[in-house]
């Protein structure tokens, strides 16, 4: 482990704390000019996480400690993810250990976390919104396993670094079938993870719709805004990463001097996404709760498919 490896992965955990809420602010400013508002500005979710940070969070009577160590670990999970893949460098301390299967597990491990403690408050939101959850789960997760093991395949590694090093070496991998089929299936399965429409609507209260909103109607002050940062981060880093194994120019090495390319070329491909992402919900409904898993599998055969492309090109 060197110590310019180790800079550059704490340099992109603290981008990706910090850029999150702006993402998150610059993705509703887009929804709002669209639909002919004003909006609150870019800044605005800091600005919330700052107010709930100085509330005392709200423990429901019966809870256990599900309920209470759910943001910590969701919280926590996304900053180890963070400092994993490979958004600003492909020279993370982690790489030996964090390959793909880990990346996933450890976002499933903060989904799963969010769940028990939604059920945990023994309310009937939380409980169907946790059921909803796990159906989504259930479909996303393979989909994500399959969809990059196509890319990684013509590598023979399923290290996220090894991946996008390759990409770098030869950019004409992007426009092969595989490479496309993967990309689409990869879109459908991070608007379903971070809870966008047509899957979820991130701005509805409406109890017959909701599903990551069901699981977290019950926390408040610190609590509240530690699950709000982790549902910001974790839309920054899987929009990133999708930036990173199909664009991933301008990532740097282990070399320090690269850093501040590699940060703008990341802001700049993460808002375009973001800003993309915004544009389209602005002209989607939400699909109804039954045909979910409809679409979600059919990523996962969009998936299947990348990997027989892969292999037939090999």
């Amino acid at each position: 482990m060197s110590a310019t490896a180790l800079a550059a992965t704490v340099a992109q955990v603290a981008v990706v704390v910090g850029f999150a809420p702006l993402l998150t602010g610059v993705m509703r400013q887009v929804r709002a000019r669209l639909e002919g508002r004003a909006g609150a500005g870019i800044g605005q979710p800091w600005r919330d996480l700052r107010k709930l940070a100085r509330r005392q969070p709200a423990t429901p009577t019966g809870t256990g400690p599900a309920f209470r160590v759910a943001p910590l670990v969701l919280v926590g999970t996304s900053l180890v993810v963070a400092a994993a893949v490979p958004l600003l460098t492909t020279a993370s301390p982690l790489d030996s250990t964090m390959d793909l299967f880990a990346v996933v597990a450890l976002l499933a491990l903060g989904t799963v976390t969010l769940a028990l403690a939604a059920l945990d408050t023994g309310t009937a939101f939380g409980g169907m919104g946790a059921s909803r959850e796990m159906t989504v789960l259930a479909l996303v997760e393979p989909t994500i396993l399959v969809a990059v093991f196509a890319l990684s395949a013509r590598v023979g590694s399923t290290n996220l670094a090894a991946i996008v090093t390759a990409t770098l070496h030869d950019p004409l991998r992007v426009i092969s079938p595989a490479s496309l089929l993967a990309a689409v299936a990869l879109v459908v399965v991070t608007i379903a993870e971070t809870g966008r429409l047509p899957v979820d609507n991130p701005s509805t209260h409406l109890e017959l719709t909701m599903i990551h909103e069901a699981m977290v109607l019950e926390y408040a002050g610190r609590d509240l805004a530690l699950v709000e940062l982790a549902a910001s981060m974790r839309l920054t880093i899987l929009l990133g990463l999708l930036a990173s194994l199909f664009a991933p120019w301008g990532i740097a090495g282990a070399d320090l001097a690269g850093l501040p390319v590699a940060l703008l070329a990341l802001i700049v491909k993460v808002t375009v996404l973001g800003s993309v992402l915004a544009g389209a919900e602005v002209f989607l409904a939400k699909l109804r709760l039954f045909r979910i898993p409809e679409l979600l599998a059919g990523s996962f055969v969009l998936a299947l498919l990348a990997v027989a492309a892969s292999v037939v090109a090999a």
